[in-house]
């Protein structure tokens, strides 16, 4: 039985129901998703051992060193990072159907 929200037409009149991402959007939201990663990793690390170097800090230390670990996540995913963009944005890129190597 099929369902009734299969009968409604959602698209945008003019527009294709699924317009096809570019390689390159693709990528730079994979490189955004290990950036958001990799900082979440060195927050842990951070909360887990009180600070770094063992430093205990106070609010606007905390800020800025987040802020300094947000940039350095981003450049580190730009520059390669864990290799983790690289395998989504191929996984993406990918038409339906094919098989996995």
């Amino acid at each position: 039985m099929a369902s009734p929200l299969n009968a409604i037409n959602l698209s945008v009149p003019g527009t294709s129901a699924k317009p096809q991402d570019s390689p390159e959007k693709i990528h730079n939201a994979a490189q955004q998703f290990e950036a958001l990663l990799i900082a979440q990793m060195m927050k842990s690390m951070r909360d887990s051992e009180g600070g770094w170097l063992g430093t205990g800090g106070d609010e606007s230390s905390s800020s800025a060193m987040e802020y300094g670990q947000e940039i350095f996540a981003q450049a580190m995913a730009k520059s390669g990072g864990l290799g983790l963009a690289n395998l989504v944005s191929q996984g993406l890129s990918k038409p339906p159907g094919d098989p996995q190597p």
